[in-house]
This record gives structure tokens, sequence and C-alpha cells, in this order.
């Protein structure tokens, strides 16, 4: 087989090896290799090991990249975005500075329905060129995967459009992208004080309706925001339900601003994942990990809204959950196309180590995702979603902060 890229005498590689999640002690093993080197065949990872060894396996066709005293890790895997919207909500993020709260201003109109009326006008094309930039970025900072939501059409039709751009970007593949639907983020201005109705129309309409789309993958999940101003527990029950009936994976935004019982239900249903848990207890840390239910962390929100009840991670870790991190890109609370800072988030106020942390961005994301057999780890047969950081030794990601490490990207064997 002849390989066409080899990267080599890195000062570390980061294989993370295994397509199991890592969790309690093993949370921080990332089975570095010193000197190392990868060699890549096609869109595929054909070795992993020492330079010399790698080396040998080349042809006088083979395309050489010298890391040497930089760090080479797999792509990063953002497990949680709502980055497909229209327009921006800069005047919100003025009112909480002068003290407005974020229920205080969803109560007024804005909030998440503010992006629900730009995003219900936008076209389909406007979504597109909008949400390719940003993934642009993201990509520039070392994320090639991402998980995408939609929940800023809460109709039927603006939901089905949000999939179907979903499905244009994804076929771009830089970087790959991976549907949820999120019907149920909060009860749309036209429902306001019919919550229940509303919750029939996604059961009964939308539901089926994005499961049975044309453009509706295997990965295809459903997600609830489940806490106080959005749905109840026993809503996101019913929701979550008929989701499993039809095949779905679960997700659960849980416990962001106040603890309602969504990571026990999480552990429950068996979720993939649930999310924010900025107010989870330990009771129901252990529930989780009882269930192999990954927790998924967003320091990034918590920055974003100017609060310091950052998630526990230290807690998670404590109690043997499999712990992801995640930006939550999204145009209220958390406008973050790097990676590399919510790695420095986490580290400074979620209690992780940077080693930690690495994997909650990588194999523990890639698994709440379902694609860790793909990506999320260095190992011969996975996609070659690979980085190169001009960094000497990988504790320097979360280290610094405010400036971009990541030197290359490749993404399926493609330098980019």
């Amino acid at each position: 087989m002849a390989i066409d890229l080899i990267i080599h005498s890195a000062n570390q590689v980061l294989t993370l090896a295994g397509d199991a999640p890592k969790r309690g002690k093993t949370q921080g093993e990332l089975a570095i290799i010193p000197h190392g080197a990868v060699a890549i065949s096609g869109e595929k990872i054909i070795a992993v090991g020492d330079t010399l060894d790698v080396l040998a396996l080349a042809d006088a066709s083979t395309r050489k990249i010298d890391a040497r005293g930089k760090i080479v890790l797999p792509g990063f895997v953002d497990a949680h975005t709502h980055v497909v919207f229209a327009g921006d909500r800069t005047s919100e993020f003025d009112a909480r500075l002068r003290g407005a709260t974020y229920l205080d201003i969803q109560k007024a109109g804005g909030g998440i329905m503010s992006t629900v009326r730009a995003t219900r006008a936008a076209t389909r094309e406007a979504l597109i060129a909008e949400t390719r930039a940003r993934l642009d970025a993201m990509f520039a900072h070392g994320t090639t995967t991402v998980e995408v939501k939609t929940g800023y059409g809460l109709e039927t039709a603006t939901e089905l459009k949000m999939l179907a751009v979903i499905a244009a970007l994804a076929a771009d593949r830089a970087p790959d992208l991976v549907p949820t639907f999120l019907g149920a983020h909060v009860v749309p201005a036209e429902f306001h004080g019919r919550p229940d109705d509303y919750v029939r129309l996604v059961i009964e309409e939308m539901l089926p309706a994005v499961r049975n789309a044309p453009f509706a993958t295997r990965h295809l999940a459903c997600d609830v925001f489940c806490d106080d101003g959005a749905f109840t527990l026993a809503q996101t029950r019913h929701i979550l339900t008929r989701a499993r009936d039809l095949g779905m994976g679960l997700r659960v935004h849980a416990d962001e601003f106040a603890n309602l019982g969504a990571a026990s239900l999480a552990a429950e249903l068996g979720a993939a994942s649930a999310d924010h848990l900025m107010v989870t207890p330990r009771a129901e840390m252990r529930a989780l990990a009882r269930a192999n239910v990954t927790a998924t962390l967003l320091p990034g929100t918590t920055f974003g809204l100017g609060k310091t009840n950052f998630a526990d991670g230290r807690a998670f870790v404590e109690e043997n959950v499999p712990v992801a991190l995640a930006s939550d890109f999204n145009p209220g609370t958390c406008w973050c196309e790097s990676m590399p800072f919510i790695l420095a988030l986490a580290c400074r106020y979620e209690k992780l180590t940077p080693a930690e942390a690495l994997v909650g961005v990588t194999l523990n994301a890639a698994y709440a995702l379902g694609i860790a057999d793909r990506v999320g780890s260095l190992a011969p047969g996975k996609l070659a979603d690979v980085l190169i950081a001009n960094v000497p030794e990988y504790t320097h990601l979360a280290y610094r902060f405010g400036a971009n490490p990541i030197e290359t990207v490749i993404k399926r064997g493609r330098v980019g």
C-alpha cells in the first residue's frame, strides 16, 4: 500500500489509543509516543509509532512533514454546538453587562427567540454562507468534527431547513458534521401559555418528519433543553421516549441553571450524553457513571454569561463519569471558535488536568457522538484527522491562551 503522507519527528504524538471512553483514573491517559510519526494513505491512518520505524514505510512519492519541536494529536471533536443560525445577539451581551439575566432577556422576547426569528427569515443559501464562515474558523483552530444542533426553527419547516443546511455543509467534509434535532429548545412565542401543545407538535409532527427526512443520518440524535424557562422533566421524558422509539440517539441539556433531575433521566433512558451540568449533584453523577453516559461540559458558556458556577469537572472524574468538553458555539452565550480556549477554561475553572481536558475534546467527545470507531484517536484504520501544534509538549495547549497554537490541520488525509 502506497503511503501518501508521513508526519514525523514530533516531540510528542498523542495517540489516545482506543475506541472506548476514558474515565476516572484513565481520563488523562494520552498514550504518548516521543519522537513519533504518523503514516497516512488516502483518508486513513496506516501506522503510528517511532519516527525511524514509520519513515521506513515511505517510498519516493511519499510526502513528508517534519514536526520537529512540535506535537501531533487527533483532530478536535466538538460534541455540542448550535453553529447554524442567522444574525447575532450583541445587544443582549450589552444588556447582560448592565445587569439583565439570561431569563430576563428571554422573558422579554429576546434570547433564543430572537435567533429563531432571524433563522426563520433566512434563506437556506444565507444560512449555508453564514455557517460556512464559522466552520472555517473552527477548522483553523483544529476542530475536524462538529456536532450541530437545530433548534432555531421551532416549527417543522424551519427545523427541516436547518437539517438540510447541515447536510449541505456536511458534503464539504471540512469539518465533518454530526446532526442533532433540538426542536425542544424553548417553547416558541406562538405557543406562549400552551407548552404541552408544543410538546405534542414536537412528538407527533416534528420527530417523524426529521427521522424520515432524506438527509437524516444514522447518527441523527434528539436533544431537549430541560431547565428553568425551557422544558419540564415530564415533557423531556415524553419527547425523548418518542425519539428513542423512532431509533434516534438521545442527548439532554441538563442542569445549566436548575437541577430538575435531567441528568438522572439521561441515565435512565440511556442517553449518549448529558450536557452543561453546572448544578448536578453527586448522586446524579453516579447515575451517569452507572449508565455510561458521557458528561459533556461547556465552560465557554459559563464564561460567556459572566458567571462563576462552572461545572465541577473534578467531581465527574472522581465519580468515574466519562467527561467530554465542547464549545457550545451559539449566538447568545458562547460565540467561540477556539477549542484551545475551551481547554484553557476547563483546566482553570472546571479542575481538569491538561491531559484530562485533551481526552475530553478528542476520544471522549467522539464517543459521545457514537463515532469513536472513526475519529478521536490516532490509530491504524481510523480517519486521518490529525493536528500539528506548534508547541513543545501538550500542556502548552491549555497553558497558553489568546492565540491559535494549531499550525497544520489534516482532514481525512488532506492537508488543509
